[in-house]
């Protein structure tokens, strides 16, 4: 069931959250080079705090995630570790991210609700969507000193 609920102790809960996370001065060359750490990192932080992914994606200058968190925390406690990891790890990005700070301080997020599967689509397709435009607006070089 797609819809199932969740329990803590004392508490039956639902709680669903569509949330887009940017690098620091949204850097692609970063997601190019470590994508496969970091996934791993938010894998791992996932489990540590109970958190299911349900749907994810690594866009070279953003990440998607479709995830069910417990109320118990909030969204932005959700991925404070993974920065700190990915700094033990690669030393080097200390220089380029100063005061160990990986992702930008704002990120979207958004409740669920019923339209999970609208969401789903919409994580999966987004690189597709991103290829395509652009090409769309893709200038293509002409020579200014030949003729038409």
């Amino acid at each position: 069931m797609a819809n199932k609920l969740n329990s803590l102790a004392h508490t039956k809960w639902l709680c669903k959250y569509h949330i887009v996370f940017i690098p620091k001065y949204r850097r692609k060359a970063i997601f190019n080079q470590y994508r496969r750490d970091l996934r791993d990192y938010i894998r791992l932080l996932c489990k540590y705090k109970g958190v299911e992914i349900i749907e994810g994606h690594m866009m070279p200058d953003h990440v998607h995630l479709l995830v069910s968190i417990p109320p118990k925390l909030s969204v932005s406690q959700f991925m404070g570790k993974s920065a700190l990891m990915m700094f033990d790890r690669h030393a080097n990005l200390k220089y380029k991210y100063g005061n160990r700070h990986f992702w930008a301080e704002g990120y979207y997020v958004s409740t669920v609700g019923l339209n999970e599967s609208t969401i789903k689509k919409y994580i999966r397709d987004q690189e597709k969507h991103d290829i395509a435009m652009d090409k769309l607006t893709s200038v293509e070089y002409s020579d200014p000193f030949k003729g038409k």
